[in-house]
């Protein structure tokens, strides 16, 4: 870890953390946890290609008399692949995940770009089993960016090899491209989404698992939860698209913008996000306690 780190970042890393597994659906399914086992909690849900350590500075924020369970969706991370993806199946292993990792009680699924479409999915098919969705910056109408970068063959190809693990860092990029981040974040989420193969360093993810199934349920209405709904300012949602989205949650959904954020904003505004969060979370606290 760099010496220039910020405090909160060093804090966050040096948390306790527990790590699992949970067969779905005959693969492995991997998690890391935070906070008090059988305690209420939330699920971290991380987007196309990426893994559950882009949530590692953030859990322990969110982790304050709550469970944090940040599964590797199959196809990602450390978790089996599969002959094939859906979102449905998703929703499966994240539901999995919680029972597993020591939530109690119905969990609120977070869920970044195509993460937060597997919360979606997971709101129309088994809504009534989750306390809430927080959506992050989530085309909930069609194809992520990642997907489109896979099927125009601008990333997500063949997995390459680099020869050493500095190269492979250098070659690290997001998608959509992001300049912005915090820097020791950037690192530590490059330096994790790597693994040794033979001939030497790769990254840590199938690229088949873009050609996944379910995209169906993104253009209905019919959320079986209470949702948030969270767009970055210089992220992947135009105000069109928010506008229609906002319909089809309906009124009762809490839609708002992370200011000066990117599409991967625990990348570039991560104590905005954890703010963002945990006021959802207090919000539907205190609804809860009055109802």
């Amino acid at each position: 870890m760099s010496d220039d780190a910020p405090r909160w970042f060093t804090r966050a890393l040096a948390a306790d953390v527990d790590t699992g597994e949970v067969e779905v659906d005959g693969a492995t399914v991997r998690y890391r946890a935070w906070g008090p086992v059988g305690a209420p909690g939330l699920l971290l849900v991380h987007g196309g290609a990426a893994h559950n350590r882009w949530w590692d500075h953030i859990a322990p924020y969110l982790a304050t008399g709550r469970r944090v369970v940040a599964p590797d969706l199959t196809g990602h991370g450390d978790s089996d692949h599969r002959g094939a993806y859906s979102l449905e199946t998703w929703a499966d292993e994240v539901l999995a995940a919680a029972h597993a990792g020591g939530i109690a009680g119905p969990p609120t699924v977070v869920g970044h770009s195509m993460g937060g479409l597997v919360a979606y999915v997971a709101a129309r098919t088994v809504g009534e089993q989750l306390g809430g969705v927080v959506i992050i910056d989530s085309p909930v109408f069609g194809r992520t960016p990642e997907d489109e970068a896979a099927r125009n063959h601008r990333a997500f190809g063949p997995i390459k090899v680099y020869p050493d693990r500095d190269d492979a860092i250098a070659h690290f990029r997001f998608v959509p491209a992001q300049d912005a981040a915090v820097p020791a974040v950037f690192a530590h989420v490059a330096e994790t989404s790597l693994q040794a193969v033979d001939g030497g360093w790769s990254w840590k993810f199938d690229p088949t698992m873009m050609a996944r199934s379910g995209d169906d349920h993104l253009g209905e209405a019919g959320a079986r939860c209470r949702l948030a709904y969270f767009r970055a300012e210089h992220g992947i949602i135009g105000d069109d698209a928010l506008a229609e989205m906002r319909t089809r949650f309906g009124p009762a959904a809490i839609v708002a913008e992370l200011p000066d954020a990117g599409h991967h904003a625990m990348i570039d505004r991560p104590l905005s996000l954890i703010a963002a969060v945990r006021t959802v979370l207090a919000a539907w606290d205190a609804a809860d306690a009055t109802s």
